[in-house]
């Protein structure tokens, strides 16, 4: 799942979302949609945590913007 983009990530979601409203998914395989899809939503809630701490991090220097690295280690 590491190597998904935040986009591939999100559209393979919402399919799995779909799938799961429309219904006519027998039931095991609504279980493995449904954990796929929690999966992917701590996998992307962790992207947009990660999105929001760099943005966060820009800071001001010398009248320029400059993004200071984030280690995704820290506080972990």
């Amino acid at each position: 799942m590491e190597d998904l983009t935040f986009e591939q990530a999100m559209k393979r979601l919402e399919e799995i979302v779909s799938r799961l409203e429309a219904g006519d998914v027998p039931l095991d395989q609504s279980m493995t949609l449904f954990e796929e899809g929690t999966k992917l939503s701590a996998y992307l809630s962790k992207l947009l945590d990660t999105a929001e701490q760099k943005v966060i991090m820009i800071t001001a220097q010398n009248g320029t913007e400059t993004e200071v690295p984030f280690d995704t280690e820290e506080g972990e």
